[in-house]
């Protein structure tokens, strides 16, 4: 096998592949989100958390996981975190002691008035339109590819 030769304009180039370009991006979403986070002493994963249970509050920690696409082990560390800090408990439900039910607290919920609900559209550069697109477009790009993933392990 020859090397490759970066000048070849058929050589694939790093700009070139999806996987890099969204990758990338879910750095620089991370970078955006940093500041503004770190004033309320939240990380990422704690914030969609929230999120989630702005949503939908009362949740299992399993039904949780499923919609942040987080493993039990990843996830019980930031809602441990999250209920130290006030914003969530966590509760055997009294159904079935097998299942963790996550609910907001009050402060938790006034998160929400603290300007927790950010949104990033304007620093995108695209226009509401665009950006509800590429939105639509990436769950698109991620749901597909999860799909194709299950085929595979079967």
């Amino acid at each position: 096998m020859s090397p490759v030769d970066p000048k070849d304009p058929k050589s694939p180039k790093l700009a070139d592949f999806l996987c890099f370009a969204i990758y990338s991006t879910n750095l620089a979403y991370g970078r955006a989100y940093k500041p503004i986070l770190e004033k309320l002493g939240l990380t990422y994963p704690q914030y969609i958390a929230i999120v989630s249970l702005w949503e939908n509050d009362g949740q299992t920690v399993s039904e949780l996981g499923e919609k942040l696409f987080l493993e039990s082990n990843t996830l019980t560390p930031i809602l441990k975190k999250l209920e130290g800090m006030g914003y969530l408990r966590r509760q055997r439900d009294p159904a079935d002691e097998r299942h963790v039910i996550v609910t907001l607290t009050d402060a938790g919920r006034r998160l929400r008035e603290k300007g927790l609900t950010m949104n990033l559209v304007k620093a995108s550069g695209l226009t509401p339109e665009e950006f509800r697109k590429m939105q639509k477009g990436v769950v698109t790009l991620r749901d597909n590819l999860i799909e194709h993933a299950k085929k595979n392990d079967r």
